[in-house]
């Protein structure tokens, strides 16, 4: 819980029975707005959506189904970014001076897309006015670090019974998303793979994902424009075997973009995902040989 507005800032939806060595991520989808967050907002709750990963949770959560659990944030991307070291601010965006450990200069703060978003994907600002360094330590307290502790304890549980884990980091992108990659593609990429270029899951276990998404008729890039964001940097360490795959799903699949609604072919791609999702913890099972990770 959340202190100030009693928000469930993230759950964890458990499988019956946890039989697969992986944990399914969401930390883009949530849409319970704090109320405080909405007075704090010049922007109205439709548009502070926009960053949103929308009902990405409801994608692949047919991983539970399938003996993996789902850790998802409730509260919205642009209140807190999940997928971002603890401390990424821009200090434009608060009055008076922030602590010497604050990651000031990276991309993301540049862009406006720190920890605290500055502005939501469409570029606009989110905030009335400044904000005080309390409310983000508040934040972070009450919602960054109790979700990385769980997601890590949820990780390190499936190392310990079986000896290795796969993370999926799940996400959604805009269909514009791809329009710039070089060397440039003819017409939409349908799904993103980022693995940090091979530096956070195994060469194998990116190219059986890539693979079977294929063979649905999904075209699929691998780390353009995304390579994985903290999450998957963080997390992801293959010669520990921990593999860390990020998923990043076209909304133009699903969804409309400009109403966030879903579309008729919401059902047919989360049957999809799920077809490729059981093929793929069938893979890794068979591959890492874990013991069995039900309590007994």
């Amino acid at each position: 819980m959340m202190d100030k507005d009693k928000t469930l800032a993230f759950e964890i939806i458990p499988p019956a029975e946890w039989t697969a060595p992986a944990v399914f991520n969401s930390p883009h989808s949530g849409r319970q707005f704090p109320p405080q967050f909405l007075r704090q907002s010049r922007l109205s709750q439709s548009a502070l959506r926009k960053s949103e990963d929308c009902y990405v949770d409801e994608l692949f959560g047919s991983c539970v189904r399938h003996g993996a659990p789902m850790l998802r944030a409730m509260v919205p991307r642009s209140f807190i970014d999940l997928n971002r070291e603890p401390y990424e601010l821009d200090p434009r965006m608060f009055s008076g001076n922030l602590p010497g450990y604050a990651n000031t200069g990276s991309p993301r703060v540049a862009g406006g897309l720190g920890t605290i978003p500055r502005i939501v994907s469409e570029g606009e600002d989110i905030y009335r006015g400044r904000l005080d360094f309390a409310e983000v330590r508040h934040r972070i307290d009450q919602v960054y670090m109790p979700y990385h502790r769980t997601l890590a304890a949820l990780v390190k549980e499936v190392m310990a019974k079986a000896g290795e884990v796969l993370l999926i980091d799940c996400h959604s992108m805009p269909a514009s998303a791809t329009a710039h990659v070089t060397p440039p593609v003819s017409g939409n990429i349908d799904i993103v793979l980022g693995d940090r270029f091979g530096s956070s899951c195994s060469e194998d276990i990116s190219t059986f994902a890539q693979e079977r998404l294929q063979a649905h008729g999904l075209r699929v890039l691998r780390n353009k424009p995304y390579a994985g964001g903290f999450i998957t940097q963080n997390y992801g360490a293959p010669h520990k075997g921990q593999h860390a795959l990020q998923i990043e799903v076209n909304r133009n699949l699903y969804v409309n973009e400009t109403t966030l609604r879903k579309t008729a072919n919401f059902e047919g791609l989360k049957t999809t995902l799920e077809s490729v999702i059981c093929d793929l913890l069938v893979f890794v099972e068979n591959r890492f040989n874990p013991r069995q990770l039900a309590a007994e």
